[in-house]
């Protein structure tokens, strides 16, 4: 008995880190919303290869219908919500073949503006995953909870009739959040809109802001001034709303003149990092008086200003790419604004970015992934990468050292060997 129970106690250690890194490894298979787990962008726990590879190795590639709205993972499964002709589809696929798991779909025409030329039908927003449910927003404004499994229908919020988004170039395009058992939309046009908080389980609405239409940014939730909010930019300005109530806390007017707020907001310590293709890029700071709440601006840079593309913090620094002298990446000071460096121009007009270890990834609107270090005296290019045939304005998804990338008409799952 001595030697058995001997021979026994090793395996508990041995089990305990058998138990962490699967753990690990399960952690890394998820990017659950827009811009991943903490919808800023970092890759987590990402290991860079000591040589990039001259190539990646694509392990399978599948066609899927168009759009702009992003693959995120949770656990085995790749979910896609796309269009095909006049029906938004909402797929799941299996992580390690591409095996299509489910497919659901539902009418969803949609007028585009007469000046969004070369501007697809949607749909734009990124679904996000969580508890079992698998919730997108169509271009029209069709709000949907399918059971991530089964893609069975739990419940669905349907506000295209009450909305004129062809005023909008791309429609609806901010992506959901869901935040302690309530999931966040704002719906609306350049009429009006409101924010909204539903039941995660019911669909029952919880709480409702009216005021600002949406624009094209996606919200983030953030602790400022003692209080968690609900941050985005709308149509006109940026607003922090009480996360459990719907409260304005605060607005600051930020207009431009085509209603074109894209870039997601960036908290830096008690700041919030924004930007604007006309407006520049600058830093704002939400302090409480007497008088409630109250957001000023601490820093700004015009010389940096971002359209489509949001950027990422890495320490003390912000990444990303502007798109001035026609794309600029750039790396700029989080606490000053003050410019370290940034590339001559001519990058390309739009590049989803990524901060994954020590390093950066740009996907540009031509199919390139680029990997360049996190150098603070200039670019510093580590590799490239044709990964699409097609023009790739969607994010990628990082899970481990695999990448799934989705251009007009297919979607691929890359690994880095």
């Amino acid at each position: 008995m001595k030697h058995s129970r001997h021979r026994l106690a090793p395996a508990r250690p041995i089990l305990l880190l058998f138990l962490l890194v699967a753990a690990s490894g399960a952690a890394a298979q998820d990017w659950t919303q827009w811009r991943g787990a903490n919808r800023d962008g970092v890759v987590r726990d990402f290991k860079a290869p000591a040589v990039w590879p001259k190539e990646l190795k694509r392990e399978w590639k599948i066609t899927v219908g168009g759009g702009y709205s992003s693959p995120i993972v949770s656990g085995a499964s790749v979910f896609l919500h796309a269009r095909e002709g006049e029906q938004e589809v909402v797929s799941a696929f299996d992580l390690k073949t591409g095996r299509t798991l489910w497919t659901k779909s539902y009418p969803a025409p949609f007028n585009k503006n007469q000046y969004a030329v070369q501007i697809g039908k949607g749909p734009h927003s990124t679904p996000v995953v969580h508890g079992g449910r698998l919730y997108t927003l169509g271009v029209t404004a069709v709000l949907s909870a399918f059971d991530a499994r089964t893609g069975e229908l739990a419940w669905r919020k349907d506000f295209s009739q009450g909305l004129d988004t062809s005023k909008m170039f791309c429609g609806t395009s901010m992506s959901p959040v869901v935040e302690r058992g309530a999931l966040v939309v704002h719906v609306g046009d350049d009429r009006g809109g409101s924010v909204i908080a539903f039941d995660v389980a019911t669909g029952a609405e919880k709480w409702k802001w009216q005021g600002d239409g949406p624009g094209y940014s996606s919200p983030v939730v953030v602790e400022l001034a003692g209080a968690r909010q609900i941050v985005t930019l709308t149509d006109k300005s940026v607003v922090g709303l009480a996360a459990e109530s719907g409260k304005l806390l605060w607005r600051m007017p930020f207009p431009d003149e085509w209603n074109e707020n894209i870039v997601t907001p960036v908290l830096y310590g008690k700041t919030l990092i924004i930007s604007g293709v006309r407006k520049g890029t600058s830093a704002i700071e939400v302090v409480k008086g007497a008088g409630g709440y109250e957001a000023k601006q601490v820093w700004a840079n015009s010389k940096v200003a971002m359209y489509m593309s949001s950027p990422v913090l890495a320490g003390e620094h912000l990444y990303g790419m502007s798109s001035t002298r026609k794309g600029q990446y750039f790396c700029l000071n989080a606490k000053t604004g003050e410019l370290v460096w940034a590339t001559e121009g001519r990058e390309g007009n739009q590049a989803a970015v990524l901060s994954a270890g020590g390093v950066l990834m740009f996907l540009t609107a031509d199919g390139d992934l680029v990997v360049a270090g996190k150098s603070l005296k200039g670019f510093e290019p580590l590799a490239r990468y044709k990964v699409a045939d097609s023009a790739t304005m969607t994010h990628p998804a990082v899970v481990g050292r695999q990448i799934l990338v989705k251009d007009e008409k297919s979607l691929s799952l890359l690994s880095i060997e």
